[in-house]
C-alpha cells in the first residue's frame, strides 16, 4: 500500500506519495482537470500498488476525489480545521502540506468528512441556487427603496413591486441616473421573478417524491421550500448517532470553554452547512409562535431582555426543532410532540 497526499490549488494538484515505512516514493504535481488526474494515476500506477490519498475538502476537491477513485484509488477528504489541529505546521508550502496529508493516510489519522451522494449534491445546488436568486432580488429592492428615501419619497404600499407599487413607482418624481437604475432593477427583478418560479416549479417536482420532505413539512414552521432545503443539508440521517450530534452539525450550539473549574459559553460554532442554519432559524421564526415553542420562546426572550433576547430564543427554538426533526426523520414519523403528562384527576 502507498499513500499520497493531495494539495489542490487553482493550476495543479502537488502530490507526494509515501510507502509503509514512511519514505518519499515520489513528489510531483498535475494540472486538476480530467486529463492531468488520469495522466497522474497512469505515471502512479507504475508501482504497482494500491494508493490511499488525502485531501482537504474545499473547492473542487470533489471533482479529483471522484476522478482518482475512478482510476482505482481510495481517496478521502479531509477536515481542514481539523487536519491543521493534528498536524501545525511552522513552515507552510503546497509540498509539506501534500507531505502532512500523506503521513496522516499512512497512520490512519486522516479527519475524514461525509461526502455526499450525486443526487444529495444535486438537490443541495438546486436549493441553494433558489435562495442566491432570492438574495439578488432582495438587494435589487433593497436599493429601490433606498433611493426613494433619499429622494424623499417613502413607500405608501404595503408591497411596493406589485401592481399599485409599480403604478406609484412610475408616478414618482426622480433624477434621471436614478430612474435609470430605478427602471434596470425592475427589469432585473421580472425576470430573477421568473427564475425563481421555475426553481420553486423544479423543487415542488423533486420534493413530492423526497422520503424527508412530507415528513419535515409536519413540524411547525417548516413548509416545502425550507423542508427541502433542510433534507437537502442534512442528506442521510442515519450518519447522526443521536439528535445531539444533529445539533451539533447545525453549528447552532455555543462553543465551549472550559478548565478545571471554569466553564464558559462562547458565541455559536457556526460549523457545518451555512444553508441548514439559515433554514432552521427561519423556521424557528414561526414556529415560535406554535404552542409547542411559544411559552419557551417567550420565557427566554422576557429574561434575556429586549437587546438580545429575541435572538438567543430563536437560535433555542431552531436547536430544539433540529432535535425533533431526528427523531422524526429516524423513525419515519410526523411530527407529534408529547409534551408533559396530564394530571390525573382523583
Amino acid at each position: 500500500m502507498l499513500y499520497a497526499g493531495l494539495d489542490l490549488s487553482r493550476k495543479r494538484v502537488d502530490v507526494c506519495l509515501l510507502d509503509e515505512h514512511g519514505e518519499r516514493v515520489a513528489v510531483t504535481a498535475a494540472p486538476p482537470d480530467g486529463d492531468g488526474l488520469r495522466g497522474l494515476a497512469e505515471r502512479l500506477a507504475g508501482y504497482g500498488e494500491p494508493i490511499y490519498a488525502a485531501l482537504e475538502s474545499m473547492n473542487g476537491a470533489r471533482f479529483v476525489h471522484d476522478e482518482l477513485e475512478r482510476c482505482g484509488w481510495r481517496v478521502e477528504l479531509a477536515d481542514a480545521q481539523k487536519a491543521k489541529g493534528l498536524a501545525p505546521l511552522t513552515a507552510k508550502t503546497d509540498r509539506i502540506d501534500a507531505f502532512v496529508l500523506a503521513e496522516l493516510a499512512r497512520r490512519d489519522l486522516v479527519p475524514a468528512v461525509w461526502l455526499p451522494t450525486p443526487g444529495v449534491r444535486a438537490e443541495r445546488e438546486r436549493a441553494r441556487f433558489r435562495l442566491h436568486l432570492v438574495r439578488h432580488r432582495s438587494a435589487l429592492k433593497a436599493r429601490i427603496h433606498a433611493s426613494l428615501i433619499a429622494h424623499g419619497h417613502p413607500c405608501p404600499a404595503s408591497d411596493l413591486f406589485g401592481t399599485r407599487g409599480r403604478a406609484l413607482l412610475d408616478a414618482f418624481e426622480l433624477p434621471a441616473a436614478w430612474r435609470a437604475s430605478t427602471e434596470a432593477s425592475l427589469r432585473l427583478i421580472t425576470h430573477l421573478d421568473t427564475e425563481i418560479d421555475a426553481c420553486e416549479r423544479e423543487l415542488r417536482r423533486q420534493g413530492a417524491d423526497h422520503r424527508y420532505v412530507p415528513l419535515l413539512m409536519s413540524a411547525p414552521g417548516i413548509a416545502w421550500v425550507l423542508a427541502y432545503t433542510i433534507a437537502a443539508e442534512i442528506g442521510e440521517i442515519e450518519r447522526f448517532s443521536g439528535p445531539k450530534k444533529l445539533c451539533g452539525y447545525t453549528g447552532l450550539c455555543p462553543r465551549v470553554y472550559q478548565s478545571g473549574e471554569s466553564d464558559r459559553r462562547g458565541p455559536l460554532a457556526k460549523n457545518g452547512p451555512t444553508y441548514l442554519r439559515w433554514a432552521l432559524i427561519e423556521a424557528a421564526v414561526h414556529a415560535s409562535r406554535h404552542p409547542v415553542y411559544a411559552a419557551h420562546y417567550e420565557a427566554t426572550r422576557k429574561r434575556l431582555g429586549r437587546q438580545r433576547g429575541a435572538k438567543v430564543a430563536r437560535v433555542e427554538v431552531a436547536r430544539k426543532l433540529a432535535e425533533a426533526i431526528w427523531y422524526m426523520l429516524t423513525r419515519q414519523q410526523m411530527f407529534a410532540p408529547q409534551g408533559p403528562p396530564a394530571p390525573l384527576v382523583a
